[in-house]
């Protein structure tokens, strides 16, 4: 099979520039476009350059039509605004579409999954490796600890992330949830403050750190009478984030359209 071309969309961003620098440095892909927002003070520029690489002859554009036509998937670590009208475009053009954008509203991931009958699209709150198989054993905890444990999420990041609790967090939870037999949504707890009362039994409790350039820190801790367990993962590095997408988007290449994950990619999906 000839090299998967891919776009990266916000190709001008931080985790845009890590994927145009991962797809260099990789083996099976190569990049078709860098998609930017429109207005964008980059657009016109060389995103081989913007990378820290050798200028390559793609220049960042704003017209994803055109840039899709000779593509096989893009990588979308946007905003949700962009992604949705992302969406779409991939959908209509067959292509492979790898969603790490987070923040995702209800309604955003119900139009995401609505074009997965005739669409290929891989979506997770976080692409690393390590974080995925996080999740896969936090849910078999879970489902092995009883309510007597209570569940505490937290998770810590760059001053420049705008949504709380972050993607990864929240997968976390959900993981947790499903281990336990119950929706997350109704058993979580956010934002403590003031006199809130005794812990409810069978919650899910979500804390938010925000400061520096942390990369991603997060963390499940199972409190019990007498004893405590912690299962945590450290980033120490966006490329991470970068090689794990472009992992899901060569394995996602060719196969049947639906809504997979990156317990999907990595084998987990039965844990």
């Amino acid at each position: 099979m000839s090299d998967m071309r891919l776009i990266v969309a916000g190709a001008g961003g931080r985790m845009g520039r890590a994927l145009t620098r991962a797809i260099a440095d990789s083996k099976g892909a190569v990049l078709a476009g860098a998609l930017e927002a429109p207005g964008s003070e980059l657009l016109g520029k060389d995103s081989g350059v913007l990378a820290g690489l050798p200028e390559n002859g793609i220049k960042l554009s704003a017209d994803l039509w055109a840039m899709s036509k000779e593509a096989d998937g893009i990588l979308d670590f946007t905003v949700p605004a962009a992604t949705i009208a992302n969406v779409a475009i991939a959908a209509e053009r067959g292509i492979v579409h790898v969603v790490g954008t987070t923040g995702l509203s209800a309604s955003d991931n119900a139009v995401i999954k609505s074009v997965t009958n005739r669409a290929i699209v891989v979506q997770s709150g976080n692409m690393s490796l390590g974080v995925n198989l996080l999740a896969a054993v936090v849910k078999r905890v879970a489902k092995a600890l009883d309510e007597n444990f209570d569940i505490e999420i937290v998770e810590s990041h760059h001053r420049m992330k705008v949504d709380a609790p972050s993607g990864t967090a929240l997968m976390l939870g959900q993981a947790a949830a499903s281990g336990r037999g119950i929706p997350l949504e109704g058993h979580s707890e956010r934002g403590r403050d003031g006199i809130t009362g005794a812990r409810k039994p069978g919650a899910i409790g979500f804390a938010s750190l925000r400061g520096g350039t942390v990369a991603g820190e997060h963390s499940v801790t199972f409190l019990g009478p007498f004893e405590r367990l912690t299962l945590s993962h450290l980033a120490e590095d966006r490329m991470l984030f970068a090689h794990g997408a472009l992992k899901a988007a060569l394995w996602a290449h060719g196969k049947t359209p639906g809504h997979y994950s990156m317990a999907d990619v990595l084998g987990l999906s039965d844990i």
